[in-house]
């Protein structure tokens, strides 16, 4: 039941995160380019995808479908936001880490709290990766290629 509470909030999260991004492609590259990691060509490229890979990677998760790649998609995508905030914070840059809003937002978020907010969310990822127990509400693929909704499947 841990897996499934866990599996649920990361799904939450990511998928909270990811729809202001896609709703707003514009605002949240002018966020990416802020962080002033992406080489000028590649913003709004990342900004477009990114958001994509969030949600798809959540929803997955949440749904019980593809559950090890989706960990692997976060973990990484984890890192990568961790990285990007560490450097940030070591060169004295206030920026808007655009991390649930790109449009409106008026306080910024301290990178001490990004940071600890994302190191518990690989905490969780961790978990949920390594999760050996029957895991409750996935959506497994058989042979025909069909899906059902199985209790105590592990995947």
């Amino acid at each position: 039941m841990l897996d499934l509470a866990a599996r649920w909030l990361l799904g939450v999260v990511f998928v909270s995160a990811a729809l202001p991004k896609i709703i707003a492609p514009a605002a949240f590259a002018k966020i990416v380019y802020g962080y002033g990691l992406v080489p000028p060509e590649l913003i709004n490229a990342v900004a477009i995808v990114l958001p994509h890979v969030e949600m798809v990677a959540g929803t997955a998760l949440a749904a019980g479908v593809l559950i090890r790649p989706a960990v692997r998609v976060l973990f990484g995508l984890l890192i990568l936001f961790i990285s990007a905030t560490s450097i940030n914070w070591i060169r004295g840059h206030v920026f808007d880490c655009g991390c649930f809003s790109v449009i409106g937002q008026t306080t910024h978020t301290t990178p001490a709290v990004i940071l600890a907010r994302d190191i518990a969310l690989v905490l969780i990822v961790v978990f949920v990766g390594r999760f050996q127990g029957r895991r409750q509400w996935v959506l497994p693929g058989n042979r025909s290629g069909r899906a059902g909704i199985t209790a105590g499947h592990r995947g």
